[in-house]
């Protein structure tokens, strides 16, 4: 070994002990004067051996290589990051998330962030202002270079990206003082892919999940993923996250039944599972707010930007256009007079804040009353809905009082001119029957009285009496069981009694209005029987009383909860009257 390769060996031995033994270091990439919500990030770790070690606010974390990518930053991984190689720790790097957007916005112009190998795609950049002093760079890796934008109007240009042969590169552009939001790009060696937002997703909006297949394949069947759990099988090549939260976050990925048929109409199918694809979704930078002040008077606020925040960007959305247009005006308050669609930015030193809501403007209305409608229109839904519900209330009501007195219909006694009379505490006045027979005396409008006791019998009389020549008595009455055998007093038809025994012609006047006394047995039950009925010849047996068993298909039991007497009473003024008659 000669005197050359001896001076060589000793300066990398003196180098490497030299690395061994220094400080490690954090740095970040890309080298951004401010990090924004959403910037993709790397800090690396440089300087000393193995292993290495990763501290955030002094915790330490399972991370264990030198870089550490950080993936849509927001003020939650706002802190200090240190690391540690052979035991040596790094001075702390301060990571401070501001919660704005960039000056200027960069975007691809067609499709998403995921590229085949080898492929490119178009890069558009837009500006607050003219392009004079920007500049583009890319990261593919640790290596950063800058790139040539080609400009398409004063504040618009176009650059070409590329990931060459990295498997992810970060794109942004800036000036002196401002810069863009970052794009990051990946790469995938699969003919289907996972395309998700270019852009970070954001809580509360709809994320759109595209599963691709290169070289413009059409995609007939697609299942999407979460974490390796399905979540939906569906014949369209996009699967939307409505109302997208944290809880969406996650590794996606999708498989595809697809055919080339654009090539050929009878292309084979085939199938294909894509890369896991990472979907953060965060709240994003602080949005303004457009408030309202009558007459005709708009204002812009940001209760959650910087201090430093002092001019306002205001927009016009015409009603038959998409395109918002940038107003003149940098003020906070403006009165507007064109109808269509307002909304604004706060500008701040450092960024700007997310587009307001969009109020909509209709000239020849005032303001107050605008913002009134909705209130009324929500207020008159409310009263609508209350009318509704009352209404079914009261159907539902009707409809039960309805199948109630369907039910005391039914209660009714078919046969004769009696209905089922419900007691109370006073007496209830319930009008005979009329009798046809000539000789009989004739009650017509007449009114029996019937008291309610708490241990009298009940009496419940069935059919009517229609035949001239006898009493019909398939109207027959039936008493009641009684409880603590008490007599039960009951008013004879015309013409029975003792009379009966005599001509009809005499009789008759004789019996009428007389009573008689029915001692009540336990279990038994008097019938008047009909002619019919009798066994002796009709003539003998008309007016007299058979004990019969009881069964259901001759007398009806009525049966309640007491047993009260029903007194029948004939007044003196009813005697008097059969006495004239004979």
């Amino acid at each position: 070994m000669d005197m050359r390769s001896l001076l060589t060996l000793s300066v990398w031995l003196a180098l490497i002990r030299e690395n061994y033994g220094q400080k490690p270091t954090v740095s970040l990439l890309p080298k951004f004067p401010d990090v924004y919500v959403g910037d993709d990030i790397t800090l690396i770790c440089k300087g000393g051996g193995e292993p290495i070690k990763w501290f955030i606010n002094g915790d330490l974390q399972s991370h264990e290589n030198s870089s550490m990518l950080l993936t849509s930053v927001t003020s939650k991984n706002n802190g200090t990051y240190q690391c540690e190689r052979s035991g040596s720790k790094s001075d702390p790097y301060t990571l401070t998330v501001l919660e704005l957007e960039p000056h200027a916005q960069l975007s691809p112009a067609v499709g998403g962030p995921v590229l085949s190998k080898g492929e490119g795609t178009n890069l558009e950049l837009q500006v607050d202002g003219d392009l004079k002093g920007w500049k583009c760079y890319v990261l593919r890796g640790e290596s950063g270079s800058r790139l040539l934008f080609d400009p398409r109007s004063n504040n618009k240009a176009v650059l070409f990206a590329e990931l060459k042969d990295a498997k992810r590169a970060t794109f942004w552009c800036r000036n002196n003082t401002q810069r863009s939001n970052a794009v990051t790009l990946k790469m995938t060696e699969l003919k289907v892919m996972l395309e998700p937002p270019a852009v970070p997703a954001l809580m509360g909006e709809h994320v759109a999940l595209r599963c691709a297949v290169w070289g413009g394949g059409k995609v007939e069947k697609a299942e999407f993923f979460k974490n390796n759990v399905i979540l939906e099988t569906i014949t369209e090549a996009t699967y939307i996250i409505t109302n997208a939260t944290e809880k969406d976050t996650g590794e996606y990925r999708c498989h595809a039944t697809y055919r080339y048929s654009h090539i050929s109409p009878g292309a084979a199918q085939q199938e294909g599972d894509s890369d896991a694809q990472e979907l953060k979704v965060i709240g994003g930078p602080a949005a303004s707010t457009v408030n309202l002040t009558p007459p005709n008077g708009l204002q812009c606020s940001c209760s959650h930007c910087p201090g430093d925040c002092t001019s306002y960007l205001w927009y016009h959305t015409l009603p038959d256009s998409s395109v918002p247009q940038k107003l003149s005006v940098n003020t906070k308050d403006i009165t507007v007079e064109k109808g269509g669609g307002y909304s604004c930015r706060t500008y701040c030193k450092k960024g700007v804040s997310r587009f307001s809501n969009v109020y909509s403007f209709k000239p020849g209305v005032a303001q107050e009353t605008q913002s009134v409608n909705a209130i009324m229109v929500a207020g008159v839904l409310l009263v609508v809905g209350v009318l509704i519900v009352v209404v079914l209330v009261v159907l539902k009501r009707r409809r039960g009082s309805n199948v109630q007195a369907t039910a005391r219909d039914k209660d009714k006694t078919t046969g004769g001119d009696y209905e089922q009379i419900h007691l109370t505490d006073q007496a209830v006045y319930h009008t005979l029957g009329e009798s046809t027979d000539k000789d009989k005396v004739e009650n017509e409008g007449g009114y029996e009285a019937l008291k309610k006791r708490q241990e009298d019998a009940v009496y419940h009389t069935l059919g009517e009496s229609t035949d001239k020549d006898k009493v019909k008595d398939e109207g027959c009455y039936e008493a009641l069981k009684k409880r603590q055998e008490e007599a039960v007093y009951h008013t004879l038809a015309a013409g029975e009694g003792q009379g009966q025994s005599q001509s009809q012609g005499e009789g008759q006047g004789e019996g009428q209005g007389g009573y008689e006394a029915l001692k009540s047995v336990k279990a038994e039950v008097y019938q008047t029987l009909s002619s019919g009925d009798s066994k002796t010849p009709a003539g003998q047996s008309e007016g007299r009383y058979e004990q019969l068993p009881q069964k259901a298909k001759d007398c009806e039991a009525v049966t309640v909860e007491e047993n009260p007497y029903e007194e029948l009473k004939a007044g003196q003024q009813d005697k008097k009257q059969l006495s004239k008659e004979k």
